[in-house]
């Protein structure tokens, strides 16, 4: 068999799991609150890694080792706050936001938890926060159909546009079959896959070396891609950048609050206290993901040059990875290792593709139809919004105009700097308001918008730190001047009451913590839930015999 003939084979057989998981999900989806949040019931290494997956894009085996081969380790500012943002997230949004989203009205996305956060009556919230996520999240999925074009050339040496339009078309198949549940489970298989293929490429091309440790001082004084004559500051995390840089680069950690693909996980686990353990799945995976795509950085400087070998993409270098799987093993084993490329990209993808689709029937349909529309209406409505933002990506993607970090840092600034704000407020300040979240919200996504568009501004710092700034003064000022109705406050405290009884009894579920704390707030399914177990409570609802609370805590 040819070259190609292995990498096909690999590549649809992991189609055909992907696809396999998307009907297994489908199977288990039956109401509409399912193909959006999985009814939450999350586990929490499901919940870690799928995060961990969709926030990961191709950024992480073509993006983020090419811009580290070009530059230097001056790159690793970056890694050091999306590291220290994962952590941070999983510590201080994701226990909270899981326990608040639910007593607030069981939100299921985004921009309804903002809504019922605030108790905002003009609908203009919600409608303002869906808008700015189809927005950046259309231009988020556009980056992941570039690196699906890049992938195919680079693997195939293929069309760009076919690469993109098939990888683009089984993730939109799967999501558009299972929803938030493929989604989740397709995310298991693709951040293990990544996982795995992050340390054994460049270990595997270090050992090939004859002399692995020339990785730590070849690229100063030796040519290697696109310096000559090496690059002497290659080592050296500050050299030739200037303080704005470096703060630019740490502050991709700020938006991880306010992506709404990956606290969406967060607000899918069955109870806030398995927060925990989620946190240190995600922080060890991530950790070791980083770990290998430096280390492919640093092993590419050494192997292209020394082994006369080609690097497909001579202007951003973002094939390294493919580069190194292709020439290194058998077209079998390459083509499993390079499907760690199509998971990240296409576990992104999905992500987004599903909240975008959300945000246009969940927040802008539903509070414009007439009448209540039935579960599969939704779900059938879903489904089509997915096809729809991916056809507008695809069309976006068609000619590529900036490099794949650059179409993520745009989003991802966009997202941190209109969403992060909020939510940290939404869920540590009794005082945010309706019209402060509104104007804070508006305020950061235009920030981003104006500063990244103006070279001016851009080449200053990175978009997200002014977005950040502008938009937390706008909220902080305008909720100080404006008033909430007098509910706001008090469910605010019933939202942490119950979340911190949720912390500190992590066995008992939160349907239960809901009934003890605030049975006020516990839905229909969620009192269902708790008089299904009788043997546990006498007719007033109290736990039985000497038990101190549910399920004998």
């Amino acid at each position: 068999m040819s070259e190609s003939a292995w990498l096909i084979l690999a590549i649809v057989l992991y189609f055909g799991v992907m696809l396999a998981i998307g009907v297994y999900s489908w199977r288990h989806t039956s109401k509409y609150d399912d193909y959006v949040l999985g009814d939450r019931g999350l586990h929490p290494f499901v919940a870690a890694l799928s995060a961990g997956a969709s926030d990961m894009s191709g950024w992480l085996l073509m993006g983020l080792p090419g811009a580290i081969y070009l530059a230097g380790m001056s790159e690793v500012w970056i890694v050091i706050g999306l590291f220290l943002g994962t952590w941070a997230n999983w510590k201080w949004i994701a226990p909270r936001l899981r326990s608040f989203s639910q007593v607030d009205n069981n939100s299921i996305t985004l921009p309804s938890f903002f809504e019922n956060r605030t108790h905002d009556t003009s609908r203009l919230l919600r409608i303002v926060a869906a808008l700015i996520i189809i927005v950046f999240f259309t231009f988020y999925v556009s980056s992941g159909m570039v690196t699906g074009g890049r992938y195919f050339e680079s693997t195939f040496d293929g069309s760009y546009t076919t690469g993109m339009l098939i990888i683009g078309a089984v993730t939109v198949l799967y999501v558009f079959i299972g929803g938030f549940l493929a989604v989740s489970y397709t995310d298991v298989v693709q951040g293990t896959l990544m996982f795995l293929a992050l340390l054994t490429v460049p270990v595997i091309a270090m050992v090939t070396l004859s002399h692995p440790s020339d990785i730590f001082s070849f690229p100063t004084n030796n040519a290697y891609g696109p310096h000559p004559d090496g690059n002497p500051t290659y080592f050296n995390l500050v050299a030739g950048v200037s303080m704005a840089t470096i703060v630019g680069n740490l502050a991709w950690g700020l938006g991880y609050f306010g992506q709404p693909h990956i606290v969406t996980r967060f607000m899918a686990l069955r109870t806030p206290a398995q927060a925990k353990a989620a946190r240190r799945s995600a922080t060890i995976w991530v950790f070791f993901c980083f770990l290998g795509s430096i280390l492919t950085a640093l092993v590419s400087t050494v192997y292209f040059a020394q082994k006369s070998a080609n690097v497909t993409d001579q202007t951003n270098y973002e094939t390294i990875f493919l580069d190194l799987t292709r020439i290194m093993f058998h077209p079998l084993i390459a083509g499993i290792i390079l499907t760690a490329v199509l998971a990240a990209i296409m576990s992104t993808m999905s992500s987004q593709l599903l909240i975008a689709s959300t945000a246009l029937v969940e927040d802008l349909y539903r509070i414009v139809s007439k009448k209540k529309p039935t579960h599969a209406t939704l779900i059938l409505l879903s489904r089509a919004m997915v096809v729809l933002v991916a056809v507008v990506s695809m069309l976006m993607a068609i000619n590529p105009s900036d490099t794949i970090l650059g179409l993520v840092g745009f989003a991802w600034a966009g997202f941190g700097a209109a969403f992060g704000p909020v939510v940290i407020a939404s869920l540590y300040w009794r005082r945010l308001t309706s019209t402060g979240a509104l104007v804070g919200m508006v305020v950061g996504a235009v920030t981003v918008f104006v500063w990244g568009s103006v070279d001016a501004l851009s080449g200053i710092i990175y978009e997200i730190v002014p977005g950040v700034i502008f938009a937390t003064a706008a909220m902080v000022i305008v909720s100080l001047f404006t008033t909430n109705p007098s509910e706001v406050e008090k469910d605010f405290d019933t939202a942490i009451a119950v979340n911190e009884y949720a912390m500190d009894n992590p066995k008992t579920s939160f349907n239960e913590v809901i009934q003890k704390i605030a049975p006020e707030k516990a839905t229909a399914a969620t009192a269902a839930a708790f008089h299904a177990q009788p043997q546990r409570y006498d007719s007033s609802g109290k736990p039985k015999g000497n038990r101190k609370g549910p399920a004998g805590v």
